[in-house]
């Protein structure tokens, strides 16, 4: 997920997918609000909270429009559709967290994020965040800027990925970060590890629509949408979605090209961009639970082909971070050293 917070995970915390709910000939001109609590049971809302999130406008009728109307009597035979919104998340507390801060000063902070850490609370994972870890080091001025529940969040990596990601610490800051995200004026570069050596060379890669060879490797431009199916992932798409763009530079490849070291720079900041594209080319990240569960090794890898089966997270590190001082105008840019555990694995494939 690795992006600008509007295109990062913000529909990992959305509500359950819409249901659809017909009114039973029993509660024929029964209140909307009976009616849809009873076509919806057992496991539907209550009544109480029904007429609330009737009067919320989640209900839609079976005209398509909004009905706010909770005492509206209903049809037998009608179909209406629940959009539940997703639980509201808590507000984040201050922890006391060790940071690896790689520049701060009065408008923002640079920080160099690990792995399994998650970047601002969500149902599920409300303690431990890096929001949580921020208010603590920056203080509770930080609690207003850029919204409650992601103060100061410009962007954000995913949780199993490490790496670097900015923060704002005034709202003009936060303001001006996010327009600079917004422009694709920032420079982001990934170190990753990925089964096989995606190339031009490959004639199966070229032929995908959207790749094309550039200096130095490739150009993935390949629309990104969530999956139909499956809501927790995301993929490529041929209609809709979410233009995205990945440039992909191969600095490295394993014995017989069983695996390679890619630089991969984003031009676009989608959900899952690297990992989507990686896994679309057929070359998915090494570790990755998601885009590439179930990947072998090759026996050439012997003992390293082990220990890329066996890494537990995608093999992606958010290295360089580099953008415009929205303050001062002073040009930054920051590189993070690989953790020991992507070193580790890189070593061992001879990368």
């Amino acid at each position: 997920m690795d992006g600008a917070l509007d295109d990062e995970e913000r529909d990992a915390a959305a509500g359950a997918p819409p249901r659809r709910l017909t009114v039973p000939t029993a509660l024929a001109g029964a209140r909307l609000d009976k009616a849809l609590a009873g076509a919806g049971a057992p496991e539907g809302p209550s009544r109480s909270r029904m007429k609330a999130l009737i009067e919320a406008g989640a209900v839609t009728g079976p005209d398509g429009e909004v009905v706010r109307d909770a005492r509206r009597a209903v049809k037998a035979g009608e179909i209406w559709t629940l959009a539940e919104p997703p639980p509201a998340p808590a507000r984040p507390e201050a922890e006391a967290i060790p940071l690896s801060v790689a520049y701060e000063d009065a408008h923002l902070i640079v920080v160099d994020k690990p792995a399994g850490m998650v970047v601002h609370p969500a149902p599920g994972a409300t303690r431990g965040t890096l929001v949580n870890a921020l208010l603590h080091h920056c203080g509770s001025g930080l609690s207003g800027i850029g919204g409650e529940a992601r103060p100061g969040i410009v962007h954000r990596i995913d949780k199993d990925t490490s790496g670097l990601l900015v923060a704002a610490k005034t709202e003009a800051t936060h303001r001006g970060l996010a327009a600079l995200f917004a422009a694709h004026d920032v420079e982001r570069a990934y170190a990753a590890l990925c089964w096989g050596a995606p190339g031009p060379e490959s004639s199966r890669i070229m032929g995908l629509a959207g790749v094309s060879a550039e200096p130095g490797g490739l150009r993935v431009e390949a629309a990104i949408a969530r999956h139909p199916t499956d809501r927790k992932r995301m993929a490529v798409t041929r209609a809709g979605g979410r233009h995205a763009v990945t440039h992909l530079r191969r600095v490295g490849v394993a014995t017989e090209g069983a695996a390679a070291r890619l630089v991969c720079r984003l031009e676009t900041g989608r959900t899952h961009q690297i990992r989507v594209h990686l896994a679309w080319l057929g070359h998915p990240l090494i570790g990755d639970p998601v885009y590439g569960r179930g990947r072998r090794a090759p026996r050439t890898l012997g003992e390293a082909g082990a220990a890329a089966e066996a890494f537990p997270r995608q093999a992606l590190h958010a290295a360089t971070l580099g953008f415009r001082h929205p303050a001062t105008g002073e040009a930054l840019r920051f590189e993070a050293e690989e953790p020991e555990d992507f070193a580790a694995l890189a070593a061992a494939l001879g990368l």
